[in-house]
């Protein structure tokens, strides 16, 4: 990190002003959502590298769609059931008054992506899909303060070697815009080395956020970890277990294109964080996001966009180092499976 750039106040995606994160989860099925709100609408886009993607409304954030700005974005668990939790954010942000006009109406516009979170030793059963609840409490809890690790979508996420999680960070940069990301971590792929010490963010730590483990220096240590996930999901006859979600957000000017880019950019954190992301198994998808209107030069961008993918690594190994044990795992979390190296 440039010796002039520092992370926020909070360390978190809210230290972008104007924004909120509202979390809500069931420790009884394992899962939960996650929503990022404005206090005003905001320019968003998406791009999208993994090849099992679960999303809603995502076609409105191409460059070209006429929707400019939206009201929130959810990430939450459940595949595809879980997008109903951006139809308990739409109810919540209308009874706000909130949302598109058209006529005598206001449309919120949520758009959301999900992690597959089914098989992770919760309780599926329910009777009626928990979702749209989950969302609208998101919502309600929205706030600048927020938890990270086992909570809202992070909740049921699992990474290849230990449990996943929501991760957040923050970075002020010296020409004074702050760039945050919030992200669920629940890959294919590991975010530690092969000795399950080590993350693969760990070049990009500050202050000891994730442990202050350093990084590998052992040189036959560094493919991908043996994947105790991957087992566990074969015993269920299932790979499709997988999927990082991200939101990159900046208080810099950024039109829709530019928030498409910043996206696009991000998904090398992934990479530096994930060994191996983008996989056919994977939804890898980031959200770019601006709360104010307007264009920056491309050097300023540049910047940005460096930032960008740095934080967003950040963030991931943050999501997994901060995950707590819950009954019925079946995964240890990387804090526990630490006590025994």
């Amino acid at each position: 990190m440039d010796g002039a750039s520092k992370p926020g106040l909070r360390n978190l995606i809210t230290d972008v002003p104007g924004l909120k994160v509202g979390n809500s989860h069931d420790n009884f099925i394992k899962t939960g959502s996650t929503v990022l709100v404005g206090d005003a609408p905001f320019t968003a886009s998406v791009h999208v590298m993994g090849g099992a993607p679960g999303t809603r409304e995502t076609d409105l954030l191409a460059p070209d769609k006429t929707i400019d700005q939206i009201d929130a974005l959810v990430l939450s668990g459940g595949s595809a059931f879980g997008l109903d939790a951006c139809s308990g954010v739409m109810d919540g942000l209308r009874r706000m008054g909130r949302g598109f006009p058209v006529g005598l109406m206001r449309i919120p516009i949520v758009p959301g992506a999900i992690i597959f979170d089914l098989i992770n030793g919760g309780n599926k059963a329910w009777d009626k899909n928990p979702y749209h609840e989950l969302g609208r409490k998101a919502l309600s809890n929205a706030s600048h303060n927020f938890s990270i690790g086992t909570v809202g979508a992070g909740t049921g996420a699992l990474a290849a070697m230990q449990k996943g999680g929501l991760g957040s960070a923050s970075v002020v940069l010296a020409n004074g815009y702050t760039i945050g990301a919030l992200v669920v971590a629940n890959p294919i792929g590991s975010v530690t080395c092969e000795n399950g010490k080590h993350f693969w963010a760990a070049p990009f730590e500050v202050n000891g956020e994730f442990g202050g483990r350093g990084v590998n220096t052992d040189p036959t240590k560094l493919e991908q970890a043996h994947s105790p996930k991957e087992n566990a999901m074969k015993v269920f006859g299932t790979e499709i277990s997988n999927t990082t979600i991200a939101i990159i957000a900046t208080d810099a000017p950024l039109s829709k294109p530019q928030c498409h880019r910043l996206a696009v950019t991000a998904h090398d954190g992934m990479a530096r964080a994930i060994v191996p992301s983008h996989t056919p198994l994977d939804g890898d998808l980031i959200f770019g996001v601006s709360t104010s209107k307007g264009i920056v030069d491309h050097e300023i961008f540049r910047d940005l966009g460096a930032a960008a993918a740095v934080c967003l690594s950040r963030a991931i190994a943050r999501g997994v180092y901060e995950a707590t044990a819950q009954e019925n795992d079946i995964l240890p979390t990387y804090k526990s499976s630490q006590a025994n190296i």
